[in-house]
This record gives C-alpha cells, structure tokens and sequence, in this order.
C-alpha cells in the first residue's frame, strides 16, 4: 500500500525548546504508514499574536504560513493550540479576503497528531514502549476547541509498560495563555501548582499533554519547586519511544 503523504507542523514551542519532540512526530507518523514532508521555512501559525490582541501582526504571520503549506495533503499539527488557531481564528482573521479559499481547504485537512492518528489512519497501537506511571493533561485548546480528549488516551493505553492514569480533578488549566502567565503571573503559577498538586496525588512521574506549552509552563513551575520527581512529556515522545 502507498504512503500516505501529509504535511506537519512543528509549533514553535516545540521547534526552539525541544526539537527532538518534531523528530518524533516524524518518527510516529512513518511508523503509521506515512510519507512526511516538512517545510524548514515554517514559522509559526499566528497564534501568539492573535492570542495578545495584535491582529494585523498575526495575519501577517498566518498568511506566510498559508504560502508555505500544501492543501493537496492533510496538516498534521503538533499541538492542539495550533490546530484549533486554523480551524477556528482564521475565519476572523481572512474572511472576505483573497486567501479565504486556500484557509477554507486548510481547516478540513488540519489535525493535531493523536487526532489524525486515531481518527484518520484508524490506528492505536504503534508498538511503543514506555515503562512508567503516567497522567495526561487536557490543554484546553486542544480539548475544549478541538474536542480532542479520547484520543490520546486510546494511543496511550496502547503503549507496553506504561500505567495511565487520571488525575483526580479534571478540566484545570496550566496557566500558560500566552501573555497572561506574563501579564498575571501569581495567578498563572497558582493555576499551574494547582496541576502539579493533582499530579502528585495520582502518583504520576510523568505528566503527558498533546501541547508542549502547557508542559513549559509546568515545568518551569517543578524547576521553581525543586520537584525532580515529574517530568514532562509530549504524547510523541512516549509514542516514539521502543519503536
């Protein structure tokens, strides 16, 4: 059987803190079947601007970003946060405008990674091994404007010698949200120790997300604690790992 060819996004979170992460977006889409292409001239998808206010900036950046991604294959993103910035914002960000057609066939061929695995390629064993006791976190991009909730977790139990688990309070919020960790930082690092304290109580070692900027934000709070016992994961981290 062919290849499937797709085209991936490598958010920038992801591309300047962890680009080994990428590496292993690759490495799991393969592994399904798929025949990767990625654009070393990607930037980012205009989410930070359009997040703060600055509109005009992130149009800017987004159409960049339309000119360097094909609409004759699937986009698969490696997070839900980018994806739900094209399925959704980019209606206010070019509606009426000549790019309307070209973002209209984006948003019905944008996935995030677990979602186009699961939901797409019909696939939920990867023969990945991971040993370790593990919590997922829901970013809210991703689950609240994705709808993105099952799938990772069905690739996750999937996984040989991995113990999932949930943590016992659900639909928290790391924090992140662009500028207001910077602009309401107390508050954006309670919200973020209120995460932490749930994952301790699950017995978690390992805190799972399908979006690297929650796990920054996370993790810059465990650094501040001293907390050594958790750490943080992207969900194509584990599904890379043994295979």
């Amino acid at each position: 059987m062919a290849a499937i060819k797709v085209e991936i996004l490598i958010p920038c979170f992801i591309d300047q803190f962890k680009p080994e992460t990428g590496l292993n977006m690759v490495k799991v889409l393969e592994k399904a079947g798929c025949m990767v292409h990625y654009n070393p001239e990607q930037t980012c998808c205009g989410l930070p601007a359009f997040n703060a206010g600055y509109w005009e900036d992130s149009r800017q950046v987004a159409e960049k970003f339309l000119n360097e991604i094909s609409t004759d294959k699937n986009l698969v993103c490696g997070a839900g946060a980018c994806t739900a910035m094209i399925r959704n914002s980019y209606d206010l960000l070019f509606q009426n405008s000549s790019y309307h057609n070209k973002y209209r066939q984006l948003q019905k061929k944008s996935f995030e990674l677990s979602e186009f695995l699961v939901d797409v390629l019909k696939v939920e064993n990867l023969g990945s091994k991971f040993e370790g006791k593990v919590a997922f976190f829901d970013s809210c991009q991703a689950s609240e404007h994705c709808k993105i909730k099952t799938q990772p977790r069905l690739l996750l139990q999937q996984v040989e010698g991995i113990e999932l688990v949930e943590l016992p309070k659900q639909g928290l919020c790391c924090g992140f949200g662009g500028t207001f960790s910077v602009n309401s930082e107390a508050l954006s690092v309670s919200m973020a120790k209120e995460v932490i304290d749930q994952v301790i109580e699950s017995g978690a070692k390992y805190l799972i997300s399908t979006d690297y900027s929650c796990l920054i934000q996370i993790d810059s709070v465990l650094k501040k604690q001293g907390n050594t016992q958790i750490e943080v994961l992207h969900i194509a981290d584990i599904l890379a790992s043994g295979i």
